[in-house]
């Protein structure tokens, strides 16, 4: 793993403060970094980090969560049930820029002469600040303020204000206020929406497009409002986007505009005087379809500007505020005494609110709305590592996120028929609800994402209550995932009813197509336990809604009584030898991975290595046994939890961002407590300070997610099976104590964890019932329960090794040994030629 310094970030350029990400100096080589760290959303709309100048940029980036553009996958060999139809996110209309001219020089911020330079992004008003002092060639002092935010109450709204006053003189200013469609050209200065410069070859960069995408069809401009429209061009999705402008100086001023098909300027000439500010604000509106045409769209983003002219510009930031406010009375996590890292947490914190918030229906992408990563695709990142979070904090945006994947039920449907199986089989990346990823082998084969969209959904049910939502529309979820195990797997009686499913890929993508993989096994039992108890619940609880779910969906009694058999007889792989479980059934035949020996330039293995030399050994790319242990922790005793911890942990590289947490919250439990801080570090800072190098491409949104698990599930020893909520703490050592709050069937319950003590307390609703340890509680309003603890679990010290492992013998008695490819290319990356768009999709995953 890559472990980071306790605090590597450079706290001259950012200050702590617990309450914001702050940068007082300006760095040109990190801007791809920044932009990503500064990008503000609201889970529909999304803009990167970049100056309103746009000037200087890697990634010049507006994203709409689910504006997407289609293509045709082109492979090499073709076969039947291939995915054929690419989905990647659209860089939308960039209506950002904002650029200054004093005295006809223009601010270019990488050039100017800064005499004070702060950025400051507001976790409490969710606006995004910038404030710089210039000193113009000619001397002039010129002060720039902007403020930005995407509306978390307006789904479509983002707000923009730029101030500009000319301090110690009178001067000539022009403002030029521009809408650009940076997806099909550059703007005048030569700088488009693609990351600039050649980042070489990395599957988990989005695919690059070279035909046009948004096709021209409306343009307008009226009163100081400009509005562009387009369509795509294969997928048909339409935008519209529209930019209503308020100046507000006491200098004198004119304006025009131009307009043009992907180009709307919106131009003051300002007369300044010394010490008189120019304001100008600048309200943006994107409305997106898969079906209304552009000029309706155009409609809706006249009412949305017209509505927030009438509200007035004040009760926009209030609003923010106050939804700021409740937002952090359910999700903040308090680290006493700990600043560097509180800073840290509630930035995370604050990337779930900016990626989930108003999402509203459509699902969470890999990156929110901050990058172009992974193609905008959501992924099961969205139900194991984000869904959690939701459904203890937020459980409407939980809702939400599950109806996505209902909606899209009928194309999981044909998926499965397409794979020859019954039910129905959620594409592992997908956008319009189409399987998206061509390497089969690390995505199709993924089919444990339906039983982690049926975990999600039972999980959210339990923490909420929601049971007019399985009966309406889980069930259905339920139902058809629970058919395609029982249809994916098959019988076995040699030595009794056993049940078993082959040709599959967990979530450890280094090893792929195997047989009885450990996660998908567990996860599958647990999907068919779930489905047999739902469809029981329904039927004694809504006879009605039985029938009609019976009738909609052709159940049976026999179906439902063989999942019950399949799930009762699932073949878990355990090694009596070794005494773990094995990731599948070939994994221990295999050799050892030298990972101690590696060149660190050779990590990621994935951008350095062929994937069948990976297949070959025993190496992970992310926690797969360990995932297992954290999301089905009551199916395995302690012991086996810690054999197989220390089994894994060592062959893991770390390689994947999703992996830090499973390990984190694991090492925590069986009582490696050093190793379990070190985890949660590496994903806390997994963005902030760039560990992977790929945070230009947009936040690692399960990564955040995986944060609050890491401290909820982790160090607050939480767990929720089958909907009873119990605690076993693992405060690390270190640490004065955590607090944090879980939203359980309508109720708030405060949870303080100190060394010595936990203590429970009801903020709103009736109460909560929860076990500590064994024991169970019942907190009440009005009555909170201070409960002591003996110590914070085994603790052991050091880290499992690789090297306790070679030298053991395999069931057939062969010894396992360790080495490392030799033969590595030294340059991986492929030559490219002419072709309009990347043809194959390789491995994803964070």
């Amino acid at each position: 793993m890559r472990r980071p310094a306790a605090d590597p970030l450079d706290r001259d350029r950012f200050p702590i403060d617990e309450w914001a990400l702050v940068e007082s100096e300006l760095s040109v080589p990190d801007l791809g970094r920044t932009e990503t760290l500064f990008s503000v959303g609201n889970g529909y709309i999304g803009l990167r980090g970049n100056y309103e100048e746009a000037r200087e940029g890697v990634m010049q980036g507006t994203f709409v969560n689910g504006f997407h553009e289609t293509w045709p996958i082109r492979h090499a060999e073709d076969a039947f049930g291939f995915a054929h139809v690419g989905q990647t996110i659209v860089n939308a209309p960039d209506a950002k820029v904002i650029r200054v001219y004093v005295d006809d020089v223009p601010f270019k911020i990488s050039e100017a002469e800064l005499l004070s330079y702060e950025r400051r992004l507001d976790f409490v008003t969710g606006v995004l600040t910038r404030d710089v002092e210039w000193r113009t060639p000619a001397g002039r002092r010129v002060q720039i303020t902007s403020r930005r935010f995407a509306s978390f109450t307006d789904r479509h709204l983002a707000v923009i204000d730029y101030e500009v006053t000319v301090l110690d003189a009178d001067a000539s200013v022009v403002l030029s206020s521009q809408v650009i469609n940076r997806q099909d050209r550059t703007d005048e200065y030569g700088i488009g929406g693609a990351t600039l410069g050649d980042a070489g070859f990395d599957p988990r960069k989005a695919e690059s497009f070279t035909d046009r995408v948004l096709q021209p069809r409306l343009k307008r401009n009226s009163g100081g409002r400009s509005l562009l429209g387009y369509r795509c061009t294969n997928s048909r999705m339409t935008i519209a986007v529209a930019a209503d402008h308020v100046i507000d100086t006491d200098n004198e001023i004119t304006q025009s505009y131009i307009l043009e098909d992907d180009l709307a300027k919106q131009e003051y000439r300002v007369q300044a005087k010394a010490g008189v500010p120019i304001r100008l604000t600048k309200l943006l509106s994107y409305h997106t379809s898969h079906a209304v045409p552009v000029r309706e769209l155009a409609d809706r983003c006249d009412r949305t500007l017209d509505r927030v002219r009438e509200r007035g510009l004040h009760q926009l930031y209030e609003d923010q505020r106050i939804w700021l406010d409740d937002f952090w009375s359910r999700a903040d996590v308090e680290v006493f005494g700990r600043p560097a890292e509180q800073q840290a947490v509630r930035w995370n914190l604050f990337q779930l609110a900016q990626a989930t918030a108003r999402a509203d229906g459509l699902g969470i992408p890999a990156k929110g709305v901050t990058g172009s990563g992974y193609g905008g695709h959501y992924f099961w990142d969205m139900e194991i590592y984000v869904l959690p979070f939701l459904s203890y904090t937020n459980p409407t945006a939980a809702r939400n996120a599950l109806r996505f994947r209902h909606s899209i039920l009928d194309d999981a449907r044909a998926r499965a028929g397409e794979l020859s199986q019954r039910g129905a089989l959620f594409p592992w990346r997908t956008i319009n609800g189409q399987e998206s990823s061509a390497y089969y082998a690390a995505g199709t084969a993924q089919y444990h994402i339906d039983a982690d969209v049926s975990f999600a959904l039972m999980q959210y049910v339990n923490a909420s209550g929601d049971d007019a939502f399985l009966d309406s529309e889980g069930i259905d979820i339920l139902v058809e995932t629970a058919r395609m195990w029982a249809d994916l797997g098959f019988w076995r009686y040699n030595g009794g009813e056993i049940f078993h499913i082959h040709g599959v890929t967990g979530p450890d993508e280094y090893t792929t197509v195997v047989n009885d993989n450990l996660f998908t096994n567990v996860m599958a039992r647990c999907n068919l336990r779930a489905a047999v108890r739902a469809v029981n619940a329904v039927k004694e609880r809504d006879p009605s809604a039985y029938r009609s779910m019976v009738n909609r969906l052709g159940l049976t009694d026999d179906e439902v009584a063989e999942w019950g058999r399949a799930a009762e007889a699932m073949h878990v792989p355990y090694d009596e030898s070794l005494g773990i479980n094995p990731q599948d059934a070939q994994f221990l035949e295999k050799e050892l991975w030298d990972l101690p020996n590696t060149p660190l330039d050779k990590l990621p293995l994935l951008l350095h290595y062929h994937p069948l030399v990976i297949y070959r050994f025993q190496v992970l790319k992310q926690a797969d046994v360990v995932l297992a242990l954290v999301l089905q922790g009551d199916e395995f005793t302690p012991e086996q939890k810690l054999a197989d911890f220390e089994y894994y942990d060592p062959l893991t590289t770390g390689d994947s961002t999703l992996s830090a947490v499973a390990q984190s919250i694991i090492a925590a439990e069986v009582g490696y407590g050093q190793l379990a801080v070190d985890y949660f570090l590496d994903a806390l800072y997994v963005d902030l300070a760039d560990l992977h190098n790929n945070a230009v491409d947009g936040v690692h949104v399960a990564s955040t997610g995986g944060v609050w698990g890491s401290l909820v599930w982790g160090f607050g020893g939480v767990r929720d099976y089958l909907g009873v909520l119990s605690m076993d703490p693992r405060l690390p050592s270190e640490w004065e104590g955590i607090r944090y709050r879980l939203t359980v069937k309508g109720s708030r319950l405060r949870v303080e964890l100190r060394r010595e003590s936990v203590q429970l307390r009801v903020e709103e609703g009736d109460g909560v019932a929860v076990t500590v340890r064994g024991e169970e509680y019942f907190v009440v309003p009005g009555e909170p329960q201070l409960i002591p603890l003996d110590g914070q679990g085994p603790i052991r010290h050091g880290t499992p090794s690789a090297s306790a492992i070679k030298g053991e013998l395999r069931p057939d008695g062969s010894v396992m040994t360790a080495s490392i490819p030799t033969l590595a290319a030294d340059d991986p990356t492929p030559t490219t030629g002419t072709a309009p768009i990347v043809v194959v999709q390789q491995p994803g995953g964070n």
